[in-house]
């Protein structure tokens, strides 16, 4: 739903140096804007959202509760803008193994990828990007906050937040990513009035969740799964992550969530298939 007033509160859930907080605030339903002429390509138009009061960026947490049993799953493909050392010194911030057991049990997703894990993997991104199960939408270039108070994560002032999406955006196009999506996933989940403002001109609609994994840095793969699956609802997006190092668990933790809520007759779909909705 849209979110047009803002007032955050915490979700819980560390990556990295910190990893979640969401926003709810009144909603109202949802319209159908132009996307972000900045990240889409002129070969489509994915649905948006209306810019909210005051022309700020609208943001979207959960699709309709009552138009059938639908669920996106999302996972962050987190890599800090200065985490490059850390890659050459052979720590994994991809997931092969889980995209291929995505891709195995036929599971559309939504990537929210920053643009620092695109230059790492190229060739990762170009995949996900051209394979029609995925959409590849935007997570920042650095992974440095979008507010001075997320979990201890390095901050963007606000006269660059802007200048960071876009530069994802060009990481992708670089990458091969031919269509990233206008759709943007604070860092941390951590945004203000001011963030929602400085991104106005991007386009993008910002997108949170209603529904915490907990798989950073988890190590029972059970209890993950377990969470994930008392708390989906029909038009849930659920927060996962790509990252090997940080979330060792996910794939495990998708092999068993996603045949459970298939019996409980969910259908898995893209972001963009809910806000379209």
């Amino acid at each position: 739903m849209v979110i047009t007033l803002v007032r955050r509160v915490t979700a819980a859930c560390v990556l990295g140096a910190a990893l979640t907080a969401c926003a709810a605030t009144p909603q109202q339903a949802p319209q159908v804007a132009r996307p972000a002429p900045s990240a889409s390509s002129v070969n489509s138009a994915p649905p948006t959202l209306a810019p909210g009061p005051g022309g700020l960026t609208p943001v979207f947490t959960h699709g309709s509760r009552d138009r059938g049993r639908t669920v996106a799953l999302t996972f962050d493909a987190d890599m800090t803008a200065d985490q490059g050392a850390r890659a050459a010194a052979g720590e994994h911030f991809d997931n092969p193994g889980l995209i291929a057991a995505l891709r195995a049990l036929k599971v559309p997703a939504t990537v929210f990828m920053t643009g620092r894990w695109a230059e790492e993997y190229p060739d990762q991104a170009r995949s996900l990007g051209r394979d029609p199960l995925f959409e590849v939408a935007n997570h920042s270039y650095s992974h440095y906050a979008f507010t001075s108070d997320c979990y201890g994560l390095p901050t963007v002032s606000g006269d660059r937040m802007r200048a960071d999406v876009e530069r994802a955006y060009t990481a992708f196009r670089k990458a091969g990513v031919p269509d990233a999506r206008p759709y943007f996933r604070f860092p941390g989940g951590c945004y203000d009035r001011r963030a929602l403002k400085a991104l106005t001109p991007v386009g993008v609609t910002a997108v949170q969740w209603d529904v915490v994994s907990g798989d950073a840095f988890a190590t029972d793969a059970e209890a993950v799964s377990r969470q994930v699956l008392e708390g989906v609802r029909p038009g849930s997006v659920v927060v996962m992550h790509c990252t090997r190092s940080a979330a060792p668990t996910t794939e495990r933790v998708v092999r068993t969530v996603v045949p459970e809520l298939r019996a409980r007759g969910f259908r898995f779909v893209k972001v963009s298939e809910l806000i379209g909705s």
